[in-house]
């Protein structure tokens, strides 16, 4: 057995005990007094990225100068979809060519990445969490839960970094877990400057395209400049430019005053369980499906999300069935070109069913109420 499925499942088995541990006492925590401030965690998530993007291009030119213009020097390390590199371009022909000591630029093979890979997983999380509900965002942020997630997807990021050992991994490792120190501070300080939540949760509607626009950015940058395929970002630009700009759009729009329905508030009420509850576990879960034990990461799966749905079961159970049944016929009729982007088919999928059926029966209770 190779030792990368031991570390997996044990990392499973953990960090959903964390979650459901602790994650209970996270959103029910009163939401400390912001000290207000607008650097929020969407824009740290824009530092981040740019900072990734910066490392492909100076990886392009430690490449170009240094290696005659092929990375088989790392390529012949990893599986292969890697390496995609950018072709001829006037700006980074100009800076390859103009680059002082382009022999310093080594640390952008593999180190940069393995340092900025953790702050970019959890600030999306903590940009997509925000724009379901700011106070929240703040308790979770602000809570244990963010090291114990920090902790858990280094163990497997880790893990997978030995199983795929190549002469870069200890420094990796390393930077992971320096990463892992300073990154939980990092989130809960951006939170602690929040101001004070004074909108109602977004409605579920309106977070599933949300959801659905962070993911496709996401699913870009995994495709692209996290596997160093820098090359493959033109085809991409244009679709992660309209998702930036929606992103935009929807963030500016007003949120209802009017109060939800006892189902859609329940329904936003357990998205937002399921969201602080999957924050550790995910990452273990996710790469236990691969390289773990499959059936040990979808059982703890499932349990994280009855563990959501269980106050509200009986409320949402028709709203919880319709989901499943349309994010399982999306995962089989629309499947993406890998996992994570037929999980997120899926997930957006389920969500716009239950919450459309929620509405629906909370507009019909109420056409009721007021019959004679």
């Amino acid at each position: 057995m190779r030792a990368v499925v031991p570390l997996l499942d044990g990392a499973v088995l953990l960090s959903t005990g964390a979650a459901l541990a602790v994650a209970p006492r996270a959103w029910r925590r009163e939401v400390p007094p912001g000290r207000g401030g607008r650097f929020g965690p969407e824009a740290a998530l824009a530092v981040v990225v740019g900072l990734i993007l910066l490392n492909q291009a100076l990886f392009t030119v430690y490449v170009r100068r240094v290696h005659d213009g092929s990375a088989a020097f790392v390529a012949r390390h990893l599986p292969p979809g890697w390496f995609d590199l950018a072709g001829p371009n006037a700006l980074l022909n100009r800076l390859a060519a103009h680059f002082p000591a382009p022999e310093l630029l080594a640390p952008t093979v593999l180190r940069v990445q393995a340092l900025l890979e953790l702050p970019l997983v959890l600030l999306a999380f903590a940009a997509v969490l925000r724009r379901l509900d700011r106070g929240l965002y703040v308790r979770v942020a602000s809570s244990p839960l963010v090291p114990f997630a920090a902790a858990s997807y280094t163990v497997a990021f880790c893990a997978v970094e030995w199983d795929l050992h190549n002469p870069y991994t200890v420094d990796d490792i390393a930077l992971r877990i320096v990463s892992a120190l300073v990154t939980p501070p990092l989130l809960a300080r951006i939170a602690g400057r929040e101001p004070p939540a004074d909108r109602p949760p977004r409605s579920p509607v309106l977070f599933a395209v949300d959801l659905w626009l962070y993911g496709h950015l996401m699913l870009v940058l995994y495709d692209t400049v996290l596997l160093y395929n820098l090359g493959r970002l033109g085809g991409h630009l244009p679709g992660a430019l309209a998702a930036a700009a929606a992103l935009a759009v929807t963030a500016a729009l007003p949120r209802s005053a009017q109060e939800p329905g006892p189902r859609v508030a329940a329904l936003t009420a357990t998205t937002g369980r399921a969201l602080a509850l999957f924050l550790v576990p995910a990452l273990a879960i996710r790469y236990g499906a691969s390289f773990g034990t499959p059936r040990l990461a979808a059982a703890a799966g499932l349990l994280v999300a009855a563990a959501a749905l269980r106050r509200e079961s009986l409320r949402l159970l028709p709203a919880a069935a319709a989901g499943l049944a349309v994010g399982c016929a999306v995962a089989a009729l629309l499947p993406g070109p890998y996992f994570e982007a037929t999980l997120l088919r899926s997930a957006t999928g389920a969500l716009l069913a239950a919450s459309a059926l929620c509405e629906l029966l909370d507009t019909t209770r109420s056409r009721l109420d007021v019959l004679p």
